[in-house]
């Protein structure tokens, strides 16, 4: 990766991200002419989109005071705490204002689902072109959370669990392997053949992330740092 810069060996700073600011400036937000601005909330980890909604300058101001999202219902007419009766809750990493301030984009730690009544992870799960494999870059971020369940949750005749109960040698020993093959892969110079071999090396080291306890986001946050 060529964009890539490390940095001298030291003391490495923590990669938790900032918090947001204590109290949100929405002098800073254009909102429409009923008064709201509409939110996109992405998942933090996998990078998947998981609700279209609206916030009011009450809820953004909440929303920023408290680090949790606050919404606007268009049916109740009334701002609440997304997930204040079923649990489910939305904390916010980070927010962005797209170019015309018109519109928000926040990036949360969602715990259980944004699509209640379907009881999905996202509310965007009715695929209207293409297929499941088209789903890009946020599979990674999708298989993490698979294998975490996995990591709870035993399941019988599942690979990825027995790998979890095997214990981090194990692991260990099958992420070198797949390495090395992907290094085999890549002297043949078969893409096909790299694709395999990559989609391998890839879900075993997620496996050994997940045993460790390791996020894909504290990877990305360490590859920020390198990338200033």
């Amino acid at each position: 990766m060529n964009t890539v810069k490390r940095k001298p060996v030291g003391k490495r700073k923590s990669t938790t991200p900032k918090a947001l600011p204590k109290k949100a400036d929405t002098a800073q937000c254009v909102f429409n002419g009923d008064g709201l601005i509409p939110v996109i909330a992405q998942d933090y980890e996998s990078g998947e989109v998981l609700m279209l909604a609206y916030m009011n300058e009450e809820a953004v101001t909440k929303t920023f005071e408290t680090g949790y999202t606050y919404y606007y219902s268009l049916s109740e007419k009334v701002v609440s705490k997304f997930g204040e009766e079923d649990g489910n809750v939305q904390k916010v990493v980070t927010a962005f204002l797209d170019a015309g301030k018109a519109s928000l984009l926040l990036k949360v730690d969602q715990k259980g689902n944004a699509d209640l009544a379907n009881n999905a992870f996202s509310c965007f799960e009715t695929q209207m072109k293409g297929t499941y494999n088209d789903m890009g870059g946020v599979m990674l971020g999708r298989l993490q959370r698979i294998i975490a369940k996995n990591k709870t949750n035993p399941e019988e005749d599942s690979y990825t669990s027995f790998l979890l109960t095997s214990g981090v040698d194990k692991i260990a020993k099958k992420v070198g392997e797949e390495a090395v093959e992907l290094v085999i892969a890549a002297k043949n110079n078969d893409k096909a053949e790299i694709v395999d071999e990559a989609s391998d090396f890839l879900y075993h080291m997620m496996v050994l992330l997940v045993s460790k306890g390791v996020k894909l986001s504290e990877v990305g946050a360490e590859l920020c740092k390198r990338n200033r």
